[in-house]
């Protein structure tokens, strides 16, 4: 089952950079940060690279993440058509699962193409494959790293804990259609 999206994740040139924009500008809070080196066989299974080295750093704000990336190896190119995982820009969306095997299996069979079975790495149980559009879309249930599971408190919201709703939108648009 998916229970919805947990991260995006976009591949920079400068980590320090990137996390000072969108905590201190934006107001992300920093959830987690780690990275991995050469030679770390399941990471490179999950990107579908080889030799990949990188350290990420996980934001958080209201219901989702994103997730920086910065790639030491392969040496990153600029964005193109043909992206890769390590490519500068937005790399893949991140759907949060409750059995990523499961899925796994379910969706080779309704002929979805990935790098690869799903790894367990640095908490989690994750997998990468790609949409019709060749777009990179990352299955994850997350095993063993509190700090990444999706807050239990946005499962389930009573509508009058909801900022707006889709009535108050629907009105205050044909409210605005209205007017001359």
């Amino acid at each position: 089952m998916i229970n919805g999206i947990h991260h995006t994740a976009i591949s920079v040139k400068e980590l320090g950079r990137s996390v000072a924009f969108y905590r201190d500008i934006l107001g992300f809070r920093v959830r987690a940060g780690s990275g991995w080196d050469v030679g770390t066989p399941e990471a490179d299974r999950v990107v579908g690279l080889v030799d990949s080295a990188a350290r990420f750093v996980m934001l958080w704000t209201g219901n989702s993440h994103i997730e920086l990336f910065e790639y030491s190896s392969p040496v990153p190119k600029e964005r193109a058509r043909d992206m890769r995982a390590c490519d500068h820009g937005y790399t893949h969306v991140c759907l949060d699962v409750t059995d990523v095997d499961g899925e796994y299996e379910r969706l080779t069979e309704a002929g979805m193409k990935f790098n690869g079975a799903p790894q367990s790495i640095m908490g989690v149980r994750t997998m990468y494959g790609m949409d019709p559009d060749g777009n990179v879309v990352e299955f994850q249930e997350v095993i063993n790293w509190p700090a990444l599971a999706m807050p239990a408190e946005l499962f389930d919201v009573p509508k009058e804990r909801l900022a707006v709703d889709e009535w108050s939108i629907a009105e205050s648009t044909m409210t605005r259609a209205k007017k001359p």
